[in-house]
């Protein structure tokens, strides 16, 4: 079997864990087929064995930093200074495009803390979330994702910094040219009704300037250089210990700003509740797989990534799992769901999640 360049170190691992080489050679064939790129990282949580195909090379993490918002959230409910049932008022600033109902709401509308909590983890509202990172604090959520991915062991340097959702909209839109940071959300929502190759003729109208002033040649360059800022971009072994924070019983030190249990299993709730990326890990996992997850989405990039428990376990050593996995490949977002499928079925049949069902 050949294995790519990355992998040479899964010979050893082999004599350990067989389905590892049957994973790997699954995932190359995946990836052939899917002409991208592919990272994935999965640990059983319950011996701490872990897999890794590229997840220790940095990937744009899309809307998987939608996590440590709500964490950051719950941590605030957890010491009393924030309530779910508490409001926040809707203003005309706070639009910004990308799937939630948030956006139907009229500017001026209260809405609860716990609707917006929601929606910005099942469906992926981009509005709602960049409310709640307001109503915390960005440097509080960048915290909140160093302290659990620490409090599992791991790397918090491997993580960059976690900004809004309107700054991701202004920081790629800058890479074309920089008068695109004054903009604001209602601008990018009329800027993403153009198809992807009319943008950067969209933007020269919007700010009154000429595409040869542009510093890239098109939208697809400028999110290359955007992601090559390091904002939103982790290793996927990083996040992955992110998400082992939020089911380590273990975790006792509150003085290390650790989720309670309460706090963790609503969050670990609302993400089983997740309806956007259906066609995912978890279709190719089977109904035998309760998948708590968050899924991210973004010009050519896509993730899906979640803690995986089986309904039919049958040892201690039969999970939870933690599963992280990106690409980068195809215009298509149907291509990256059909990847993320075979994923998940390369997970169940190798073995890597138990006993094959």
């Amino acid at each position: 079997m050949a294995l790519p360049a990355h992998a040479d170190w899964y010979y050893e691992v082999d004599k350990r864990s067989p389905w590892q080489g049957d994973l790997a050679a699954r995932l190359t064939a995946i990836e052939g087929v899917f002409e991208g790129t592919l990272g994935v990282y999965v640990q059983n949580l319950a011996t701490g064995e872990a897999y890794s195909w590229r997840a220790d090379e940095p990937w744009y993490l899309a809307s998987l930093i939608k996590v440590p918002v709500a964490a950051q959230v719950l941590a605030e409910r957890q010491a009393g200074t924030l309530a779910l049932e508490e409001r926040l008022t809707l203003s005309r600033s706070d639009f910004v495009d990308g799937a939630g109902p948030t956006n139907w709401h009229d500017s001026g509308t209260p809405i609860s803390i716990g609707y917006l909590m929601e929606q910005m983890i099942t469906v992926s509202d981009n509005t709602a979330t960049d409310m709640l990172i307001d109503r915390v604090g960005l440097a509080a959520v960048n915290q909140r994702a160093r302290l659990m991915i620490a409090a599992s062991g791991g790397n918090p340097d491997e993580i960059g910094h976690i900004s809004k959702l309107i700054g991701v909209r202004q920081g790629v839109y800058a890479e074309l040219h920089p008068a695109a940071r004054q903009l604001g959300g209602m601008d990018f929502i009329a800027l993403r009704q153009h198809p992807v190759s009319q943008r950067g003729r969209a933007l020269a109208r919007t700010l009154g300037v000429s595409t040869e002033s542009f510093t890239q040649p098109d939208y697809d360059h400028a999110f290359d250089a955007y992601e090559a800022t390091g904002e939103n971009v982790g290793t996927l072994s990083a996040y992955g210990d992110l998400l082992a924070s939020l089911f380590d019983v273990q975790q006792r030190d509150d003085r290390a700003g650790n989720l309670a249990a309460d706090q963790r299993e609503w969050l670990l709730g609302t993400m089983r509740r997740t309806r956007s990326g259906q066609q995912r890990l978890k279709a190719g996992m089977g109904s035998g797989v309760r998948f708590a997850h968050k899924t991210g989405t973004q010009q050519r990039r896509s993730c899906d990534a979640g803690i995986a428990e089986r309904a039919n376990a049958e040892a201690a050593t039969d999970g939870p799992w933690v599963i992280v996995s990106c690409a980068r490949g195809p215009a298509a977002v149907s291509a990256h769901e059909r990847m993320l499928t075979s994923v998940g079925e390369a997970l169940r049949y190798s073995g890597a999640l138990g006993k094959p069902w």
